[in-house]
């Protein structure tokens, strides 16, 4: 039943990703959530922000924000990182995913989303057929909508970490 919101992969960070890795198994696009993936909740672009686009277009990635906050929000991250975005995206719709891989150039098969919610980021993801990582929220501060879904989730990525361990042992 919770398999439907199992991340193909949950990490600490998403500045912990092998991207070399990623790259040499031919994914070519990335398409990113920002807050509390790569920055605390309405936080500008940091420099680990800025050096890790940096890094990511130097490899050869194509890289796209997508998030449900608004225009104002996203382009004044996007100011300092000058990648691709969407936003209003209306996440866990696969609309605005397509659309994503649609202005980097890429396919199901050859893109990755990262974020840190499974409700809407990694089941979205799920739900285009993209590989998808999970990562840790990067600060507790949140709005009050998703304080309500953390807990959920924590229901989700208990039975999502007993199947790994039994996977593991097996």
């Amino acid at each position: 039943m919770f398999q439907t919101f199992f991340p193909d992969e949950y990490l600490d960070s998403a500045y912990v990703i092998d991207y070399e890795k990623l790259y040499s198994q031919g994914y070519r696009g990335l398409i990113f959530d920002i807050d509390n993936t790569l920055v605390p909740h309405g936080e500008p672009a940091d420099q680990r922000a800025i050096a890790l686009f940096a890094r990511l277009k130097k490899i050869g990635f194509q890289c796209c924000l997508l998030s449900n906050n608004q225009y104002e929000r996203v382009s004044s991250f996007n100011k300092d990182v000058q990648v691709h975005f969407i936003e209003d995206a209306h996440k866990p719709s696969r609309k605005n995913y397509q659309k994503a891989m649609e202005i980097m150039g890429t396919e199901q098969k050859n893109t990755v989303f990262i974020g840190d919610q499974l409700f809407t980021d990694v089941y979205g993801a799920k739900r285009t057929g993209i590989r998808n990582i999970l990562v840790r929220p990067i600060h507790p501060k949140e709005e009050i909508q998703i304080v309500f879904k953390r807990k959920l989730e924590k229901i989700v990525l208990y039975f999502y970490q007993k199947e790994q361990r039994k996977r593991k042992n097996s």
